[in-house]
């Protein structure tokens, strides 16, 4: 569609929506075509006056031109936001599928409803009862008239644009306010809540309430409750309360139906809403539809699909109309308007069925195209008169060009009727023919019992997905993917593989279909039960068992038609347990006894189905047995074999095709022959089973059976055994070859010949008879190997000749039955005729490849001579000759025939026993004709002397020319028809060439030369030719068919028939031994193997041929040229193409320009296939040194903006990832650039030598800034953006929220990574709100790459600093220290206002006091307390380095407890000298000159005399009034440093330190409080007899109001920590006698006495434990022991109680990982891999195994050598590939 903006201008530049009273006021500005330009211009000046009237001419002339075209609205059109009629067209559980204008439809989820019910579903999901909620079956029905609003444009999976819908009535009525509300408008909304007098209706509008009385509701409803909480409604506004506040509606469908919205409603442009009833004049009249002016300036269009069909010609302009509004487009002001009745009267429901019922899918003929409308489609009538539409898009082929012209000039039309629209009431149809010949269109096109073919195209848990069609899916459960339950389906089943399947049902309505891919269904030719009606009673069908009980099977059928098979009926034998013998999904044949259709019941028989086959199988079995020599009757003729009935007993057996004879080439031969009904003598049983018996007329196989050279089964198979077999599967790495009995042996590829063998396939046949002799048995497993080696096995004597013999006969026998069927004399006249007679003919024709003749006797027959047998003999058209045949073809009736004199010449007789020179004459597959010497005596012998004889080069093989030398052992053997009976050996060939053949070898083959020649093979890259000289020339794919005919995807060579005579031209030419192609610049050069071509343009005589070298060709490429080339080679472990453009130059793909799709990288061959024509881009050519290199993908190189394929080379924390890209290019993505939302541990997901898609960002000195973020890859499919890219500083702004990574930490602060050019800093004060010492704090808990969430407090835009915040009072984030490092938190405000004023005040009097630092320190520098401290203060101050508080000025006194001692302290200080003491105003000076030091702005001032006096003063006073406070003995301590200065006075005050404590513990700072209490154990002395008393009490108290164990642990560590030894272990043995059963105390006692180096002790106490606690949790004290013993006593002792449980307990994989770990801690490098090395080759589950080789690895790599790396990755390969070995198994 045109671009609304200028097909309907609304008026003047497109505002923004407030401007909708404008609209009213100036109806003019709304005009369709009046543009408001001018008004515009007057407010221009200069220059822009003319542009912009120029502007307005080509405007409006384009307006009027682009205005005749009414289109019909299409799905581009469609933009969120957009208002739309629609009706529902079909109701689902969750979702309602509306149709919209033009044949559209959208979807309407459950979660669009209403706010008030989805906040009744949410309730019902989160409430345990069943909250009572309306389906929307209940609240929407079909033919429903709905104002709705698109909300998102969804790309379905097969990438089509599916419209979601809402009708919440805040998105419909969003323009609505409640100061806009007018009486008479009509509105819709969803009722929020039923209440007692009526409904509150939702109609959208904030600060209304909309309220439905009782008695409206009546008028409409009978029954009140019909109204549900969600229910659409559609009401007018009756009553506007308290200033829009509460609004009363109706809801009368006739008020409602005749409501015309009118301007003085206050409707504009901006809040238009669908559905609403306008009064309409027409304004132009189109051929396409029509343009209307409406509530007075507002224009609009109405479509040709929304004219009144018999209407039309009442349509004028200035005729006033009544019209609805069809849809609107905010953003462009576009109003849909229709004229039709359906929706201009009543517009509450219309029909979703047309008049004369469902026809989607029909396919209807003689349709009559009546108006074609430009850019939208077209109408049609059908022939019985109804109309119907086609969309423009189906009027032709998806990938054909328009033409509509040649689409309107047919006469009629064939179509199918694709849907119904109920919004247009016409039917949409289509002309489309891949769509009108459609198998399946819709559903109701299948049946059950159907045979289907289909496309996988998923493979989910419970099933594989196939699609029929576009639109038609089936399931085939899981059950059914297979005759028998797949275990792994994946490896049978790819997506895009073609299935046929059988429908087992399939529910039109639903659209739920279920296939069958079991080929026992899908194959059956019995009758199928598609309903009860069908089953009568005595028939047999095919059934699947779904169900097994006690009482017997449940069989199921088509269409869910099911029976019942009783226990009795199972078998013949009794079944007491059914699921022992039956499994669900099986396949069995199954007879109806019983069928009650009207109750659907069925009684079924497995045993009744069985009986007649089996009465038949029990009598053979005594009769028949392996070896017997049988007669059968043919029954049934197949590709594979023949069904036949032993005589007499008439019983069934399998004769396969390749056992009717020892010559493969007879076989298909004597099938042809044979026909239903005819006998069959000479037949050999050779296996026999339950299912069936096989035959043989092998007569190599009989003689064995005869003679008794076999193994009946296994037991007898010895090695060294010679046995006759043949082979029955052909693998790439050997032949399986079969025996008589069953008995199944594999040939090795390399046990198969002496020769080297490259493809097995080459070597033998299926069904071809072998000797073959047993090298290797395995008892156990039952499975044997033979060789074929003909080095290595006896051919049993004479065995040759009596195949030759036996193989003729089959001939003659064929013959003959083909001669008595046939009527004709032809056949029976050739079946008389024999090798070596002599007839007489007349010359028909001569051509380049031989002569043919005829004959009065053999009227019909093709009588030929090839160009070697008339050699040396001059014929012309009708001379009569006389010729000697060579071969008869009965079935092709062909004979060939020689004219050679010394053939034709007088026979001489022959010497039995004596030699001859023989020629061979002609050749076929298994037989050749030769002539001995010049006796003109011809005779027939096999081509192969040997049964296991394997002709691998051509060389090898027996050709006409080719001279032997043989013995004649009978001079007339009459089983030869009177031929003589030669033998010859294949080392007595030597290849001698006749005179004539010499010279064509001699003279060679010069450049330009066109030569004749029979194509011999065709391979996918080349065509061998045999050239008339018998000579081998090659063409090359590129050389078979012109460049500009070749089509892509095609495979040239396969356009060449073998046998096909062809002309060709010498092009150049390859060296006998190396093959390496010959320069073309050698023209002169006479070539041993001609390079030729066969493209016709280059055979013309008249040409100038020349020859172009290597480089020429090389140099004519140019980088970026497309050129077509042929795939020749695939490198499986460089994982690169070989592509081929010429016969002497082939290019290089890599792997990352050959796919598009990281999919393909596993098999990227499966795409290309070998000879096949594809096109290529060339990305670099050079001819020194000589490099082709080519891409596949259409791209030859890498551009700003693109997306590509890369591999990950290397994962590094810092930089992200290292990527390979294509052309030689790399890349890195940094970890910012990885997703659209941040995760933790960003790089995990990815792993070298892995395929991404990367957007190429920018390239720096080469390298590429990559990016894998889904906004830039697909950013049309990408969900909404979390973390933004940040590209510049210049986006962010102070105290917005981001996330990063952590790059570093250091002591300036820790570096956050924001984008991968931009990092940010938050400062160490700005990083936690504890106080660190030292980064390396925040460096243990910050690794790179951490993400956090951060704040912007500053940028500086210049220098591209942006400072961060990590404090949780700015992120809202918990703070990136724990808590339980008991860190002191960072003073802030006023408290570190004061400590850094005491702070100073002691740094100024130290510094004075040394005399070493007069000025006042900056505070960046580090002060020097800790160098001029004394020793004592210092040792105070590490023991508290926990709580690192500066020490203040200030030292105070304990209360009144010991005051003199106290006293004492209160009168010394360490290190408070009289100067340091300083009045607040100096305090204050200090630190306000500290600052501006630190800013560098600090100017040193002069005092005057009275101000150094004042401050004089002021430092005693304030020395006077801090002694007081020192004196005072009651004033308590305020700091820690306080209390560390008196307790250095008085260590032994118990009262001290328990004020100290509850210090800390008024802080809650419980780490530090535990410290001091632990220092006092130590320090105060134990001779107080106050405090051991005390200890005493507080334990026997506490044991009154506590658990008891928890209180006897805490003294026992008490005693263990003050060194109390006797004590501890005194309270220990108490401790395990009163609680035995707890095992916590046994451990505790055993660590205890581990720590004393008591292990033998700890041992005993072990034993005592064991005996003590309940048997369950032996394992886990032993292990708990055994860990203790690691860490406190001998490692070697605990590593052999871990090695004892794991003896017993191997599967305990949890000890196995605590193990590991202690060794890894404690033990040698030596004792860790013997560890590892046992725990992967535990008889655990896969994945555990896996996350321990994980371990492993990462043991190697952190601690081991590359080599002991790739070991543990060996071990891992093999345990892989062990694992896929016991599945395979």
């Amino acid at each position: 569609m045109a671009s609304v903006e200028e097909d309907f201008p609304r008026g003047g530049t497109a505002k923004k929506p407030t401007e909708s009273k404008i609209v009213v006021q100036r109806p003019e500005v709304d005009n369709l075509f009046q543009s408001n330009e001018e008004a515009e211009t007057k407010k221009r000046k200069g220059a822009a006056k003319d542009n912009s009237k120029k502007l307005k001419k080509q405007k409006t002339s384009k307006e009027k031109e682009d205005a005749k075209c009414v289109e019909i609205l299409h799905m581009k059109n469609v933009k969120e936001g957009m208002l739309m009629l629609g009706c529902v067209k079909e109701v689902r559980d969750f979702e309602v599928t509306v149709s919209l204008p033009c044949g559209l439809q959208g979807f309407l989820g459950i979660k669009n409803i209403s706010d008030s019910y989805t906040k009744l579903l949410v309730e019902q999901l989160d409430s345990a009862d069943t909250v009572e909620i309306c389906s929307l079956t209940h609240l929407f029905c079909p033919g429903m008239v709905l104002r709705c609003v698109v909300v998102k444009l969804d790309i379905t999976k097969g990438g089509s644009i599916s419209i979601q819908l809402s009708v919440n009535p805040k998105l419909v009525n969003k323009a609505l306010t409640s100061s806009s509300l007018k009486a008479g408008m009509v509105l819709s909304g969803c009722v929020e809540s039923v209440e007692d007098h009526g409904c509150i209706i939702d109609i959208g509008i904030n600060g209304s309430k909309a309220f439905l009385p009782k008695k409206a509701i009546k008028d409409k409803h009978n029954v009140m409750d019909e109204l549900k909480v969600g229910q659409y409604v559609t009401s007018q506004v009756e009553a506007i309360k308290s200033d829009g506040r509460v609004i009363q509606l109706s809801v009368n469908p006739l008020t409602i139906a005749q409501a015309c919205a009118e301007s003085g409603q206050g409707w504009n442009l901006t809040n238009l809403l669908p559905g609403l009833l306008v009064r309409a004049t027409i304004k132009k009249v189109t051929k396409h539809g029509l343009v209307l002016d409406f509530l007075s300036s507002f224009s609009g269009q109405v479509d040709f699909l929304h004219m009144e069909p018999n209407q039309t010609s009442s349509y004028t302009e200035g005729t006033k109309v009544r019209a609805c509004v069809l849809y609107v487009e905010p953003s462009t002001h576009l109003v849909g308007l229709s004229l039709r009745s359906y929706l201009v009267q009543a517009r509450t429901r219309v029909e979703t069925t047309p008049a004369g019922g469902d026809r989607i899918g029909e396919v209807v003929k003689d349709c009559k195209m009546i108006t074609m409308h430009h850019m939208s489609g077209a109408m049609l009538e059908l022939p019985d008169k109804t109309l119907a539409f086609v969309h423009r898009n189906h009027l032709k082929e998806p990938n054909e060009q328009a033409n509509e012209n040649r689409v309107a000039a047919i006469p009629e039309h064939t179509c199918r009727i694709l849907d119904f629209s109920p919004m247009d009431q016409i039917h949409f149809v289509s002309l489309r023919r891949s769509l009108i010949e459609k198998q399946f269109y819709r559903y109701h096109d299948l049946q059950a019992g159907q045979v289907v073919e289909g496309t996988v195209s998923d493979l989910l848990n419970h099933g594989m997905v196939v699609h029929l069609s576009d639109h038609i899916k089936g399931l085939v459960p899981r059950t059914h993917l297979s005759d028998i339950i797949l275990k792994n389906p994946e490896k049978k089943y790819t997506e895009g593989m073609k299935v046929k399947c059988r429908v087992l049902s399939v529910d039109a309505e639903n659209k739920k279909l279920y296939l069958t891919r079991k080929k026992a269904l899908v194959e059956s030719s019995l009758p199928l039960f598609l309903c009860y009606t069908d089953a009568h009673p005595g028939r047999v069908s095919h059934g699947y068992i779904v169900c097994i009980k006690d009482f017997g099977c449940i069989v199921r059928f088509y269409n869910d038609v099911k029976g019942l098979v009783p226990l009795g009926e199972l078998s013949f034998e009794p079944v007491i347990n059914p699921e022992e013998v039956f499994y669900v999904g099986q396949v069995l044949k199954t007879k109806v006894l019983q069928c009650d259709p009207q109750k659907a019941r069925m009684m079924l028989s497995f045993k009744a189905a069985l009986e007649g086959e089996t009465e038949q199988a029990t009598k053979p079995q005594f009769d028949c047995e392996v070896g017997m020599r049988l007669e059968a009757r043919v029954l049934k003729k197949s590709v594979n074999n023949l069904e036949v009935t032993i005589l007499p007993d008439e019983m069934r057996a399998v004769l396969p095709t390749v056992h009717l004879s020892d010559h493969t080439s007879n076989c298909p031969l004597l099938w042809e022959s044979l026909q239903e009904g005819d006998n069959i003598s000479n037949l050999v049983c050779f296996n026999k089973n339950k299912q069936n018996i096989t035959l043989t007329k092998k007569p190599t196989v009989r003689w064995s059976l005869d003679e008794g050279v076999v193994a009946k089964d296994f037991s007898e198979i010895r090695v060294g055994m010679q046995l006759i077999g043949w082979i029955k599967n052909i693998m790439s790495y050997g032949v399986f070859v079969e025996f008589p009995y069953g008995l199944v042996g594999l040939a090795p590829k390399a046990a198969m010949t002496d020769k080297f063998l490259g493809d097995t396939t080459t070597a033998f046949k299926l069904g071809q008879t072998i000797i073959a002799k047993v090298t290797n048995l395995d008892e156990e497993k039952h499975r044997f190997l033979v060789t074929l080696k003909m080095s290595e096995v006896i051919s049993p004597e004479g065995d040759a000749q009596t195949r030759l013999i036996n193989g003729l006969q089959e001939r003659r026998a064929v013959a003959e039955m083909l001669a008595l069927r046939d009527t004709s004399d032809l056949r029976q006249q050739l079946a008389a005729l024999s090798v070596g007679q002599k007839l007489k003919l007349t010359v028909d024709a001569a051509k380049d490849i031989g002569v043919t003749f005829k004959s009065d006797d053999l009227v019909g027959a093709t009588i030929q001579a090839s160009k070697h047998h008339v050699m040396g003999v001059n014929l012309t058209s009708g001379q009569k000759v006389t010729a000697v045949v060579l071969h008869v073809d009965i079935l092709s009736t062909c004979v060939h025939v020689s004219l050679l004199s010394k053939l034709v010449a007088k026979k001489k007789s022959l010497t039995e026993g004596s030699r001859y020179t023989a020629m061979v004459q002609y050749v076929e597959t298994d037989f050749a004709v030769i002539s001995l010497d010049d006796t003109a005596q011809l005779t027939v012998i096999q081509t192969s002397c040997h049964l296991n004889e394997i002709l691998l080069g051509e060389s090898e093989k027996l050709k006409p020319g080719r001279t032997l030398a043989v013995k004649v052992i009978e001079t007339s053997c009459p089983e030869l028809q009177g031929l003589p009976l030669v033998s010859w050996e294949p080392s007595a060939q030597k290849q001698q060439r006749t005179t004539s053949e010499n010279q064509a070898g001699s003279k060679g083959h010069c450049f330009g030369k066109i030569v004749q020649g029979k194509v011999r093979t065709v391979k996918p890259t080349c065509i061998q030719i045999t050239l008339e000289d018998g000579s081998t020339g090659s063409v090359h794919v590129s050389e078979v068919v012109d460049a500009a005919e070749v089509c892509l995807g095609s495979f040239p060579t396969s356009s060449v028939k073998v046998g096909s005579v062809v002309t060709a031209r010498v092009i150049g030419g390859r060296e006998a031994s190396s093959h390496r192609f010959l320069p073309f610049s050698h023209p002169k050069f006479t070539y041993s193997i001609p390079e030729l071509t066969l493209i016709p343009s280059k055979l013309d005589n008249s040409l100038d041929f020349k020859a172009v070298s290597v480089e020429e060709k090389l140099n004519g490429y140019k980088v970026g040229e497309e050129i077509m080339c042929f795939v020749s080679k695939f490198h499986p472990e460089r994982k690169s193409l070989e592509v081929t453009t010429d016969p002497c130059i082939t290019g290089t793909v890599e792997l990352l320009a050959t796919i598009t799709d990281a999919k393909d990288a596993s098999h990227p061959e499966k795409l290309y296939k070998l000879g096949q024509a594809v096109r290529a881009k060339v990305v670099e050519v050079s001819s020194k040194p000589r490099r082709f290199v080519l891409s596949l993908t259409g791209v030859h190189k890498l551009e700003k903006g693109s997306v590509t394929l890369g591999m990950v080379t290397n994962i590094q924390p810092q930089l992200g990832l290292q990527v390979k890209l294509p052309f030689g290019g790399v890349g890195t993505v940094a970890v910012t650039d990885l997703a659209d939302a941040y995760k933790p541990n960003p790089l995990d997901g990815y792993s070298k030598d892995q395929l991404l898609r990367c957007f190429l960002l920018l390239s720096e000195n080469g390298k590429w800034q990559l990016s894998l973020r889904p906004s830039r890859l697909t950013p049309q499919q990408a969900k909404p953006v979390k973390d933004l890219e940040v590209l510049s500083v210049d986006t962010l702004q102070a105290g917005q929220f981001i996330r990063g990574y952590v790059k570093s930490v250091g002591e300036q602060g820790v570096f956050i990574r924001l984008s991968r050019s931009i990092t940010g800093r938050a400062q160490l004060q700005q990083s936690t709100m504890y106080f660190v010492k030292n980064h390396k704090v925040l460096a243990e808990h910050l690794p790179p790459n951490t993400l956090l969430t951060t704040k912007i407090i500053r940028i500086d835009k210049e220098e591209e600093f942006v400072d961060l915040s990590l404090l949780p009072a700015d992120t809202g984030k918990p703070d990136i220290l724990p808590e339980s490092l008991g860190l002191p938190l960072r003073l802030v405000g006023e408290e570190k206002k004061k400590h850094d004023t005491k702070k100073k005040k002691r740094t100024l009097s130290e510094s004075e006091w040394k005399q070493t630092e007069p000025q006042v320190p900056k505070k960046k520098k580090k002060t020097k307390t800790d160098d001029s401290d004394s020793g004592v203060e210092v040792y105070f101050r590490e023991e508290a380095d926990e709580e690192p508080k500066p020490d203040p000025a200030e030292q105070g006194t304990p209360s009144s407890e010991g005051p003199s001692r106290l006293q004492v302290a209160a009168g010394f200080s360490w290190d408070v000298g009289l100067s340091s003491l300083k009045p607040a105003s100096a305090a204050q000076e200090g630190d306000s000159s500290d600052r501006e030091d630190q800013d560098g702005t600090c100017q040193p001032q002069r005092k005057s005399r009275h101000e150094l006096e004042q401050e004089k003063k002021a430092a005693e006073k304030a020395l006077v009034q801090r002694e007081a406070e020192l004196m005072d003995p009651n004033l308590c301590p305020q700091d820690a440093a306080a209390f560390e200065r008196l307790l250095l006075a008085s260590p032994n005050s118990s009262l001290l330190w328990l004020q100290y404590m509850a210090h800390h513990l008024q802080a809650t700072q419980i780490e530090q409080a535990r410290a001091v209490a632990e220092r006092a154990l130590k320090t105060i002395s134990f001779r107080c007899v106050t405090f051991v008393g005390s200890l005493k009490k507080v334990f026997e108290r506490a044991l009154q109001f506590c658990e008891p164990m928890p209180v006897y642990q805490q003294l026992a560590d008490i005693y263990a920590k003050s060194n109390k030894t006797k004590e501890a272990e005194g309270l220990y043995k108490t401790m395990v006698k009163r609680f035995r059963q707890n095992k916590a105390v046994w451990l505790s006692y055993g660590s205890f006495l581990l720590q004393q180096g008591q292990s033998d002790a700890a041992s005993a106490v072990l034993q005592r434990a064991l005996k003590s606690l309940p048997s369950k949790e032996s394992v886990d004290v032993i292990t708990k022991f055994a860990q203790l013993e690691f860490r406190y006593g001998d490692a070697e002792k605990g590593h052999t109680m871990f090695d004892k449980v794991l003896t017993s307990y191997p599967k305990r994989t949890d000890l196995w990982s605590v193990f590991i770990d202690l060794t890894i801690k404690h033990g040698t490098q030596k004792e860790i891999r013997a560890l590892f090395d046992r725990v992967i080759y535990l008889s655990v589950s896969v994945k555990k195994i896996k996350f321990f080789f994980k371990r492993y690895l990462e043991y190697e790599k952190k601690h081991g050598t590359p080599q002991s790396i790739q070991a543990v990755k060996d071990k891992a390969m093999e345990f892989v590939e062990a694992k896929g070995t016991e599945a395979a198994n």
